[in-house]
């Protein structure tokens, strides 16, 4: 391999909505972005299977198709999108410089951060088989819970973000089996207090998903009482993981400011990081929407500001 050191204005790290929307309008301002699409091209859209609720398809959309349209559009408007991750980085020095696959080094005057967030899953068999071909697992009830209206579903998790998704699917399902590993909930004593008024919420304490039953698709789960051992088997249409997301973060971690669970910490009403010229873009900075189209306009947001910092600092 050469030893050469690219130089780019601004490298877009991290593909998905929110790097591809970053890549259109950088591309389109002139900025001349490389892309680096990362160990999974298009993100967590490239695991759904049918989206509904982004704007603009009024037939929906299969989310590797939506993921093909943006990375098109980013390409035919001069982005050069590459195949490739960022392996380390050094955010001390100006310009920046980026390690790609362990291999050559990139330097560059701006960076977007794109790299996004990964549900974290039971670890069960059939488990992120099913969440791949629309058989109905989930990490994400509000992309998907309208799917299965006036079906009886089950959601696992204990914090406040599972007990919103436990809310959301119960306004339109008729059952919501919630799945709580120990004898309390983490979620705040609000939420906690909601879910256990719903009346279509039944809470499962102290219990465990032991199997899923699926042939294409789900039709059942077997239940373990973790005191007694005793196995229940519940009739659902889908499966919601709410135990959490774990950001793709890690690499900058010596360098940016994030919270306690590694989302990258944003100044309000933009996407500048902690370092001046480091922007970060979708749900690697969001925790609380986590939705394609929130990930795109904060793509937009970080190649606006970019072009607005290259701009003040005399950049070319």
């Amino acid at each position: 391999m050469s030893n050469e050191i690219e130089k780019v204005s601004v490298l877009i790290i991290g593909s998905g909505p929110a790097g591809y929307t970053a890549a259109i309008y950088a591309a389109r301002a002139n900025m001349h972005p490389v892309m680096y699409q990362g160990l999974q091209p298009g993100g967590q859209l490239m695991i759904t299977t049918e989206v509904e609720n982004y704007p603009g398809y009024p037939e929906g959309v299969m989310g590797p198709k939506m993921m093909a349209d943006l990375e098109a559009q980013a390409r035919r408007m001069g982005a050069d999108v590459r195949w490739g991750f960022a392996s380390k980085v050094d955010l001390s020095v100006r310009p920046f410089k980026v390690e790609i696959d362990e291999e050559k080094w990139i330097e560059a005057d701006a960076i977007i951060i794109s790299t996004g967030a990964s549900a974290k899953w039971l670890g069960i068999p059939k488990e992120e088989q099913l969440a791949s071909t629309g058989g109905g697992v989930s990490a994400c009830a509000v992309c998907d819970g309208a799917f299965f209206r006036q079906k009886e579903v089950a959601i696992v998790g204990a914090g406040d973000t599972a007990c919103e998704e436990a809310m959301y699917l119960a306004k339109m399902c008729s059952t919501v089996h919630m799945m709580i590993r120990s004898e309390k909930m983490r979620a705040s004593k609000v939420m906690q207090d909601r879910v256990l008024a719903t009346p279509n919420i039944k809470v499962y304490w102290n219990s465990v998903i032991d199997e899923i039953i699926a042939e294409e698709k789900i039709s059942a789960i077997n239940v373990k009482h973790n005191a007694t051992s005793e196995i229940t088997n519940i009739p659902v249409s889908a499966l919601f993981v709410a135990i959490g997301h774990n950001p793709n973060s890690g690499i900058f971690k010596p360098f940016i400011t994030m919270d306690e669970t590694g989302y990258i910490l944003t100044t309000p009403g933009t996407t500048k990081t902690n370092i001046e010229g480091v922007f970060a873009a979708g749900d690697v900075q969001d925790k609380n929407y986590r939705q394609a189209i929130t990930a795109a306009g904060s793509g937009c947001m970080a190649a606006l500001d970019a072009e607005r910092y290259l701009s003040e600092k005399g950049f070319h």
